[in-house]
C-alpha cells in the first residue's frame, strides 16, 4: 500500500475537523429562506390600449423591484421603429409596478409592471425591451396597424383552453406569428390549468411559454373557469386589457369589427357577489347600443363578441351549454334576468365566439333554439336572420378533449374533435372569412366559411 503524502493528509484532517460546522451551516441553511432578489424581466406580452390605432400596452414581471426605486425606475420600455432592419431604441416609455401575492399558502410575490406605448405610427414595425438599469428582457418586436381607418383587412387566430401541458396549437402559432400572419390573438379563457396551481408557478410557466407568441402580438383575453381561484386574482393582475374594468370585460376596435369581450363566468361564481354581473350586463348594454348606432355601424359594420361559456354546444357532457336554459344565454333560472342572448339579437351582434368546451363547432345562424339562415336558398351565412355561434376551445390541454353526442343536433353545422384553433379574416365591411386549423392533420384546414351582410343592424328589424 502506498504511503498517503503529507498534504493530502494534513487536508483530510482539516476537512473532519470542519465537518461539523459545514453540516450545522447545511442545517440553517435549509432551514432559514434565501434572500434572492430578481431584477430580471419575464413574461413578457403586449396588448392593445385604449386606442388601438396608437397604442400598445407592455406588461412584464420581476421578482423584486430595484433596491431605490426612486432613483432606479423600475418599470421603463426603450423602443423605436427599426431602420434598415437595425432596432434603434431611441425613444422611453415609463410605467407603474404593483405588487401581486398569490393566494397560495406560499404567498408567492411578484411585481407586474405595465407601461403603455403612444402615439405610434400605424403600419410601422418597432423594437423594444423593458426592465431598469438592474436588469432588461430580450429585444422583441411588434407591428402596428396598418391604417388609422377602418378600411384594412385584420387577420386573428382565436381559440379557448390551452395549457402549458399538451400545448397542442402552440408551437403552429409561435410559427405562424413568426411569419407575421396575424394582427392579434384572442385567447376566450382558461389559462395553463391552472395559473395558481404550485403556489402560481404554473401560472408563471405559461406566461414563459406564450411569451413568444404574445411579446410580438396584442394578447387579447377574457377569463375562463379556470382562472377562478382567489376571485380571479391571477388572471387580474397579469393580463392588462383596455377599459379599466379590471380585464374582465372591454372591448376595442380594428378595421372594420368592433370586438367585445365578457366574463361569462359572473354567472356561475355568485359566492364573489352579484355586482361584477350586474356591472356587466350593464355596461354591455351600453357598449352594444353605442356600436349599433347607424353613424357607428355604417363606420365599423361588424360586431363579434366573444366569452368562454357557449350558449349552445353539442358536446356529450353535463356541462351548462348542453342543456336549453344556458345561464349566459337566458339569465338567472325561473326570473330569466339578464340574459345575453336577448342582447345579441337587439343589437346585431354578427358573430358571438365562445370556447370551454375541448372541440370546435359551428353553428347555423341561431336564436332561441331557432335556426334563422340567410333568405337566399343556399346561402345560409348570406344576410342571416340571428348571429353565428363559434366553439373553439381546442388549442389543447391536460383535461384532452371533448365528445359529442351520437345524435348531432339539427342547429350545428359542423363539429370536430381535432385540436387547433380558429383564424378571422376580416376583408371589409361587407366580407368575414373564417378558417378551422388542424393540428392533428399538420395544419390543414378542416372547416371554412364566408360571412356575408349586405346589410347590419338589430334583427328585430
Amino acid at each position: 500500500m502506498q504511503r498517503l503524502e503529507l498534504p493530502l493528509l494534513a487536508s483530510l484532517l482539516l476537512l473532519l475537523l470542519l465537518l461539523p460546522g459545514i453540516l450545522t451551516l447545511s442545517q440553517q441553511v435549509s432551514t432559514e429562506e434565501v434572500n434572492i432578489v430578481h431584477y430580471q424581466p419575464e413574461q413578457v406580452h403586449l396588448a392593445f390600449g385604449e386606442h388601438t390605432d396608437s397604442e400598445i400596452v407592455v406588461t412584464w414581471s420581476t421578482r423584486s423591484l430595484p433596491p431605490d426605486p426612486e432613483v432606479v425606475a423600475a418599470s421603463v420600455v426603450e423602443y423605436g421603429q427599426l431602420v434598415a432592419g437595425q432596432a434603434k431604441l431611441t425613444q422611453q416609455a415609463r410605467g407603474t409596478a404593483t405588487k401581486f401575492v398569490d393566494g397560495g399558502h406560499k404567498q408567492a410575490t411578484q411585481f407586474i409592471h405595465r407601461v403603455t406605448l403612444r402615439d405610434l405610427k400605424p403600419n410601422a414595425t418597432y423594437a423594444y425591451h423593458c426592465g431598469s438599469d438592474f436588469g432588461w428582457s430580450s429585444i422583441f418586436q411588434f407591428r402596428t396597424v396598418p391604417s388609422e381607418s377602418v378600411d384594412w383587412s385584420p387577420s386573428l387566430a382565436i381559440y379557448g383552453d390551452m395549457g402549458n401541458e399538451n400545448a397542442q396549437s402552440l408551437a403552429r402559432l409561435q410559427q405562424e406569428t413568426q411569419r407575421g400572419m396575424y394582427d392579434a390573438i384572442i385567447h376566450v379563457g382558461d389559462f395553463a390549468y391552472d395559473m395558481n396551481s404550485k403556489n402560481a408557478r404554473v401560472g408563471d410557466e405559461f406566461m414563459r411559454q406564450i411569451e413568444s407568441v404574445a411579446a410580438y402580438l396584442p394578447y387579447m383575453v377574457v377569463p375562463g373557469n379556470h382562472e377562478e381561484k382567489f376571485n380571479f386574482s391571477n388572471y387580474r393582475a397579469r393580463f392588462s386589457m383596455p377599459g379599466g374594468t379590471d380585464n374582465l370585460f372591454y372591448s376595442f376596435d380594428l378595421g372594420p369589427v368592433h370586438f367585445v369581450g365578457i366574463s361569462t363566468e359572473v354567472y356561475y361564481f355568485l359566492n364573489y357577489g352579484l355586482k361584477p354581473l350586474v356591472f356587466q350586463f350593464d355596461w354591455l348594454r351600453e357598449d352594444l347600443a353605442k356600436a349599433n348606432l347607424p353613424a357607428n355601424r355604417a363606420k365599423r359594420p361588424w360586431i363579434i363578441m366573444y366569452g368562454h361559456r357557449p350558449m349552445y354546444c353539442s358536446n356529450e357532457n353535463d356541462n351548462d351549454c348542453t342543456h336549453a336554459e344556458t345561464l349566459t344565454r337566458v339569465g338567472w333560472p325561473f326570473v330569466h334576468m339578464f340574459g345575453l342572448e336577448p342582447l345579441l339579437y337587439e343589437f346585431g351582434v354578427d358573430v358571438a365566439i365562445w370556447a370551454h368546451e375541448h372541440s370546435y363547432e359551428r353553428l347555423w345562424p341561431i336564436y332561441n333554439y331557432e335556426v334563422r339562415n340567410g333568405t337566399l336558398k343556399g346561402s345560409p351565412y348570406e344576410d342571416p336572420r340571428a348571429p353565428v355561434h363559434i366553439v373553439t376551445g381546442s388549442a389543447g390541454c391536460k383535461e384532452g378533449r371533448e365528445p359529442f353526442k351520437g345524435k348531432i343536433p339539427e342547429w350545428s353545422a359542423f363539429h370536430s374533435q381535432d385540436y387547433g384553433y380558429t383564424r378571422l379574416k376580416a376583408h371589409n365591411r361587407t366580407h368575414l372569412h373564417f378558417e378551422q386549423v388542424s393540428d392533428d392533420k399538420d395544419g390543414a384546414i378542416i372547416d371554412d366559411f364566408w360571412l356575408v351582410k349586405s346589410k347590419h343592424g338589430s334583427y328585430q328589424n
